[in-house]
């Protein structure tokens, strides 16, 4: 799901009932959605890794400039995105705007 108001992908977070709502990291928006369907996938050979804002500040930062403010601090992680051959592909999330962007090597 992708937010309304800024097109930024929606993260999915329970809130103090324990429902799901889905928030914008970008502009905060929050939305649920009655249609609401959980689909698991078995043989999915990949799997996708969500970076919590709440965990910025535990990742390690790295002066790196950001392609969107010009801000020259980020953080980062690394994730094996690819095949085990190739190398890890970083992730980068700046601490000024919150811009998130990645780089193969």
């Amino acid at each position: 799901m992708f937010c309304k108001k800024c097109n930024s992908l929606l993260i999915p977070e329970k809130d103090d009932n324990g429902k799901v709502k889905f928030v914008c990291r970008k502009c905060g928006t929050s939305s649920r959605s009655k249609d609401l369907k959980i689909v698991s996938v078995k043989d999915r050979k990949e799997r996708l890794y969500f970076v919590d804002k709440k965990q910025d500040d535990t990742l390690p930062s790295v002066r790196q400039k950001c392609p969107k403010c010009g801000n020259h601090m980020a953080y980062y992680w690394q994730i094996q995105t690819r095949a085990a051959d190739e190398p890890e592909t970083k992730f980068f999330r700046c601490t000024k705007c919150e811009h998130t962007w990645r780089e193969y090597d």
